[in-house]
């Protein structure tokens, strides 16, 4: 599954965005607080009301009135496209979600999932939800009988506030509500952290790098002990990436824990995590996760610039492509003009504040950018110059 679009209204600092043809790899940068964080909070936030519902998503943001973009009133509206594969033909699915305020409580006023039953016509509604109450198409794939023909079940969630696709998704016969559950259930909205990523962790079994790191040690064991050429091409990439560093290894200690070890060619004794340098552990962090036996179809990841050399920006770009190209769809937010030297206009965005609210320009799209980028300029050297800046593309 891929994103193809985002429309935004009254999220925080977007009052109004639609991003189009959305590539699967995509960098977005800015000045500080144009907004790159609030970007991908939007897929923290359907997370959070997945996992729990809108109120605690809401909760968690501060309120209902901290989210809804300043100065506006209503509801706050999120809809995202993306590609689903229905009786052998891939569709364009749309999910539409609006959340508004009834006596002070949060609730979804309109919770739709829909696509085109042919080439021709109007989106078919297969799930309709307001305020708790709605209905599901069970038959999705019986696309040659008539609307009256469609089995429609109407449900009651137990409280407004919760999305329908939560309850819904968990059955297979709801083929697009189940699928785009899964595809929320597993993307991954990096907010890793170096302090976290260091200390040993308790025996304990991790398939999967979370969302702060704190379970490396736990992952890189599990590689190991599972996945061993896996494993082997990322302490490849770390020699190639990282001076010095010959290899790699998660060991117990007698306590009963598990430390990360690297080994360093220059030296007898390997060195535990907590003496290696913050680029050493973020890099063998992404690497972790960008190899993953059973990858995410989504991945946000924000400012991987930080404790980073950047002689290797260029390099983890090229990571992050590789791993759109197998079929994963990779979200970049970064200052680095380093890291923007190996992007390409179709991949690169940039975020303005215009009247208060976010903008978002995408380089391509600026006749100027292409020129020079086409005539052999980098990306990085042009935002240096100022050629991303709020003007409409030339």
């Amino acid at each position: 599954m891929k994103i193809e679009s985002i429309k935004l209204k009254n999220f925080k600092a977007f009052q109004c965005l639609e991003l189009k043809d959305l590539p699967s790899l995509a960098i977005f940068t800015g000045a500080n607080g144009s907004g790159k964080t609030t970007l991908f909070d939007v897929f923290g936030f359907l997370s959070d009301a997945l996992k729990n519902n809108i109120r605690h998503a809401l909760q968690k943001r501060g309120g209902f009135k901290e989210v809804i973009s300043r100065g506006q009133s209503g509801s706050i509206e999120i809809e995202l496209q993306f590609r689903l594969e229905i009786a052998n033909k891939e569709r364009l699915v749309t999910y539409h979600l609006e959340i508004e305020e009834e006596n002070g409580k949060p609730i979804v006023k309109r919770e739709i999932l829909r696509y085109k039953r042919s080439s021709y016509g109007s989106p078919y509604h297969f799930l309709d939800f307001s305020k708790g109450s709605g209905y599901a198409i069970s038959n999705e794939e019986d696309f040659d009988k008539e609307d009256e023909d469609l089995n429609r079940d109407d449900q009651k969630l137990g409280s407004p506030d919760i999305l329908a696709i939560k309850g819904l998704g968990q059955f297979d016969k709801f083929k697009a509500a189940n699928a785009f559950r899964s595809f929320i259930e597993n993307w991954h909205v990096s907010d890793f952290h170096i302090a976290d990523a260091r200390p040993s962790q308790e025996t304990g079994y991790a398939e999967h790098l979370s969302t702060t790191g704190e379970n490396l040690a736990l992952v890189a064991q599990y590689m190991y002990e599972n996945h061993r050429d896996i494993f082997d091409t990322v302490l490849g990439k770390m020699k190639a990436r990282v001076p010095g560093i010959s290899s790699v290894s998660a060991e117990p200690t007698l306590d009963g824990r598990i430390v990360l070890r690297f080994q360093d060619g220059s030296f007898k004794d390997p060195f535990i995590a907590n003496f290696v340098s913050d680029g050493t552990i973020k890099m063998f962090a992404y690497l972790i996760l960008l190899h993953d036996p059973n990858p995410h179809p989504f991945l946000c990841i924000e400012e991987p610039e930080n404790q980073l050399y950047p002689m290797l920006l260029a390099e983890l770009l090229e990571e992050f492509r590789l791993y759109a190209n197998r079929g994963g769809q990779v979200f970049v937010s970064s200052h680095s003009p380093d890291l923007l030297n190996g992007a390409t206009p179709e991949e690169t965005y940039w975020l303005v504040k215009e009247k208060g609210y976010t903008k978002i320009k995408r380089a391509s799209e600026h006749d100027e950018i292409k020129a020079l980028f086409n005539a052999g300029d980098q990306l990085g050297y042009l935002w240096k110059q100022g050629y991303f800046t709020g003007n409409t593309p030339r």
